[in-house]
Order: structure tokens, then sequence, then C-alpha cells
């Protein structure tokens, strides 16, 4: 039985191991239990996007909750980033999401957020799992609950959200606020997914000509053709609409990729080089530091270089962002996927905010996105999944290794490789960034094709 946390919580397929319902209550109970206080009932807050599994999981999540005398405080459907604004301000001892991001509706997953907000670290999440796994500990502990717990849901999570949301831009006039973006035609892309209410009415209310598209979940049309991995529609309604930006969510608000007035997708790379510059500009760029993974394109890099600013590498995912940001005294941070951390305002990664954030500078600046998004030049990138049976350590897998050799040779200082697995999903990631499409494209083929051959799903 492999380890159940990944780099971003537990995912997988509704309905089968680890996501099933089973595996949702013994959640719930072990996150009663492990926050549960000398005389105190644990208060744990659960938030969800909109796939058709959600209800299956959130329900066996409060029982699992409340049959270790916990209470549940369903939130409904809450973006990931605002899950984490009302577990904070509500006095909660945790808080749960149920989502998986970006994947498709059939998959489902669960996230854990401790009573400030941040995310749980590897060791209490060891510690859950632990217990989780553990029926016979759980059920004793159980058997010792003379009181089970309550439900009480809460009404205004999304507008305790869109408060915090408004209360970043740094303006205390609500008049201001309501002025904020007019004259500023904006085309959001809602993913099907949590911020389909919250987002259209938040920019509104901030003075934006905002036109909302995917905006009708039904369960299983969650980042269907739509959302941050998919921006194609997005770019069309733009160009068409002759609007001034597109802002493209993921299924659980956490992600932000933008379309400029030319219908060009703006990744999470020159989003991060936009705001830092902004931000090193007005003096608010604390330690000159930003601090991106592994997976930011080579031209981040050499941005921030010419930009004089501090560069610092972390791992793959924004947990491993985030604790870099930490250790650093960092305020700015994120990944090329859309991941965006302000450290000045929250604690995790953050699709509106983000979004904001640009608008902001778009602004104060004066000029179209076209403009600012070259700040930095896109080095070409191919990134190719392949489904494996098993994840050995690619550095002890001798074919692979052989064909990494290769490439790196032939690419010499005018590109990278980047080989890795999949926290969330039985993938390798084989990353290529080159000097043409068409040099990336062979190199990147190069690999994968040992890749596939070494440790691919073999067909029956």
């Amino acid at each position: 039985m492999g380890k159940l946390f990944g780099t971003d919580g537990i995912r997988g397929a509704a309905n089968e191991y680890p996501m099933t319902a089973e595996i949702a209550l013994n959640v719930g109970r072990s996150v009663a239990l492990l926050f549960r206080k000398q005389g105190h009932r644990a208060k744990i807050i659960i938030g969800k996007d909109t796939r058709i599994s959600g209800y299956m999981l959130e329900y066996a999540l409060i029982s699992g909750i409340c049959s270790m005398g916990g209470d549940a405080y369903p939130a409904g459907v809450l973006p990931t980033p605002g899950l984490s604004v009302v577990t904070a301000s509500s006095g909660a001892d945790a808080g749960i999401v149920i989502s998986a991001s970006h994947n498709p509706f059939y998959d489902n997953g669960i996230k854990i957020f401790r009573s400030d907000g941040y995310k749980l670290s590897d060791e209490t999440e060891a510690e859950i799992e632990s217990l989780l796994l553990s029926d016979s500990r759980l059920s004793q502990q159980c058997r010792s609950v003379r009181e089970t717990g309550g439900v009480y849901k809460i009404e205004d999570a999304e507008k305790q959200y869109s408060e915090f949301l408004k209360k970043s831009l740094g303006s205390a006039d609500k008049t201001n606020l309501q002025n904020c973006f007019a004259g500023m035609k904006i085309i959001l892309d809602c993913s099907n997914g949590a911020t389909y209410r919250v987002a259209p009415r938040l920019f509104a209310e901030l003075g934006a000509d905002a036109e909302s598209l995917f905006v009708l979940p039904d369960g299983k049309n969650i980042n269907e053709k739509c959302g941050s991995q998919h921006t194609e529609t997005l770019a069309e309604t733009v160009v068409k609409k002759k609007a001034d930006v597109g802002l493209a969510f993921d299924g659980d608000g956490d992600r932000l990729i933008a379309v400029d007035e030319k219908g060009n997708r703006v990744t999470g790379d020159q989003v991060l080089a936009i705001c830092a510059k902004f931000m090193k500009q007005k003096g608010i760029l604390r330690n000159n530091l930003v601090v991106s993974t592994v997976m930011s394109n080579l031209g981040f890099k050499l941005a921030l270089k010419e930009m004089g600013i501090r560069h610092i590498e972390s791992d793959v995912g924004d947990r491993f962002v985030l604790q870099e940001m930490i250790a650093y005294g960092a305020v700015i941070g994120g990944e090329d996927s859309g991941h965006t951390i302000f450290l000045s305002h929250h604690t995790t990664g953050d699709g509106i905010l983000t979004a904001l954030k640009l608008l902001e500078v778009m602004k104060a600046e004066n000029r179209p996105l076209s403009e600012l998004a070259q700040v930095m030049a896109v080095f070409p990138q191919i990134l190719m999944n392949v489904e494996v049976d098993s994840k050995p350590d690619i550095e002890t897998v001798p074919e692979i290794q052989a064909e990494i050799r290769a490439v790196e040779k032939r690419l010499g200082e005018k590109g990278r490789v980047l080989v890795r697995y999949s926290g969330t999903q039985p993938l390798c990631r084989v990353m290529i960034e080159g000097p043409t499409h068409e040099e990336t494209r062979q190199c990147c083929g190069q690999i994968v094709r040992a890749v596939r051959e070494t440790l691919g799903i073999k067909k029956q």
C-alpha cells in the first residue's frame, strides 16, 4: 500500500482507492481526533469544488468528524484559497477541501489546512495517514466518544472570501473599490468550477466590465475544454469582444493563466515576472527575491537576472515554493502552471488574488498585457506525460539516463532537460526547453520513447 498523501493532499479516481467514502470517513475521524484539544470539540471547516463526487466525500468526512465528537462546518462550493481564508478567520481547528484541482471530473482529492490557513506539514500528514489506515485505533477512540458532533452550515463563506480579496487591493474606501477597475473589459473563464459564483460577482463589484464563461457546472463539466489548462475559447472570446484581458482559473481556483488582448496565452512565469518587476519598482519586493520551481522557463530566470532580482528554485508544488519563501523571506513566488503566492496577503496560491494583482499592474502602468508580458522571452518548451507502471528513481534506470545525457549534450547551454514523476498521478513528466520548437520536440520525443519502453504501461 503506497503513501496516500502526494504533493497536494490525497488524490485519485473518485470511488476508487484511495478516493473512497471509507477513506474520507477515516480522514474525517483522524483530523477530528488529531485536532481535538482537552475540553474542546474540534471545529472543522469543509469546502469543495463542483464535482459530482464531492457530495459523497463531503458526507463521509462529516460523518467521520461527528463520530469522533468534532463539529463539521460545511461551507459549500468554495475555491481552495477561500477555504483557507475562512478556516483562519473563523477560529476553526482545521479546514478540508474536496477537490482534484485541474484534473477531470472523475478524479477527486482531499487537501487539509491548519487553523492558520497554511497547508499541513509532511509530519502532520504522515500522522494523519497513520491514523486513518488504522481502523482499530480509530474505532477504539470512537467508542470512547459519548457525544457525537454537530453539523453547522456556513452561509456566507463566499462573502467572507470576497471581502478578504477586496482588502488585498489596499483601499479602505469602498467608493474607490467600486471603481477600481472601471473602464476595463475582462473575460473570465471559471472552468465550471469553484470560482463560478464568487469571481463574476467580485469583478463586477470592483467596477470591471466583466463577461463570464463556463459558469454552468453540472458536476461533470469541470475543467472540460476550459479553465487554466484549456484557454482556446477564452482567447477567441477576448479577441472577438475586444477585451483588455482574459482570466482563466482552474477547477478549485488556486491557479490563474491569463490571455492578453491579442489572444496570446500569458503563462504563470510571465505573470510572476510582471508582478515581481512592479513590486521591485514600488520597493515592496522583500529581500529583492522571487521563488519559483525547477519547472520555470529558462527565460524567466534570465529575465530576473536582467532585472537584478535574486531567484531561488524549489521542488515542484506550491507547498515547496511556500517553504522556500518562508525560509528565505520572500513575499512572492509561484509556478509556471499558474500557482502564485503573495505571502503579504495569503498563505497559499490564489487565482483570483493573482488576477487582481495583475490588473493592478495593468492599471498602474497603463499598458496592455501584451507589452507587460515582454518582460521575459519564453523559450520553446515541450512537456509530455507518459503513463507508468512504477516509479523507480530515474537515476537508476540506465536506458533513460543515456537518452537524458545525449539530449543535454545536444542542447548545451541553449536548453535544459527535466524528467520527474507526477506527485498525484501515475505519470512521468518529460520537460525539454530548447532553441527551436522543432529541436525541442525531437529531444523530448527521444526521452519519452526511452521512458515508455522501460517504465510505460504494457498493453495486454
